[in-house]
């Protein structure tokens, strides 16, 4: 129990420091990413209004059967690709990447890939 804590401390205080650098504005928001054991989770942020544009996550459109073989990266890949849709209807063309508190790879590195491909520059 102790070290489940102790590495969700350790990533609340890693997204703290990134928070503490990243901050997004009306023209250049913040791309947010949160991962759990099953879905991913993205929204774009204005900070200066506290506002969420717009928001997907996995749990909504992804089909989570024992049968399915897709992996949960490509989930991601399916977030990235919709965030980044919901970005052009809004025209929001940059954005500043918030990773989180997580490493960048796996599903976090190709939910960024793939907004990238969708048109969204970091």
């Amino acid at each position: 129990m102790t070290h489940t804590l102790n590495n969700r401390t350790r990533r609340t205080r890693r997204h703290k420091r990134v928070r503490a650098k990243v901050q997004g504005t009306a023209k250049v928001p913040r791309l947010s990413v949160f991962r759990s054991n099953r879905h991913v989770y993205a929204q774009i942020i204005d900070d200066v209004a506290g506002r969420t544009l717009a928001g997907v996550h996995s749990a909504s459109f992804v089909s989570l059967k024992k049968d399915s073989k897709e992996t949960k990266t490509e989930h991601a890949k399916k977030i990235g690709t919709q965030i980044a849709k919901r970005a052009k209807e809004l025209r929001i063309v940059r954005v500043v990447f918030d990773r989180g508190g997580y490493r960048y790879q796996g599903r976090v590195r190709s939910l960024a890939d793939a907004a990238r491909e969708g048109g969204l520059e970091f």
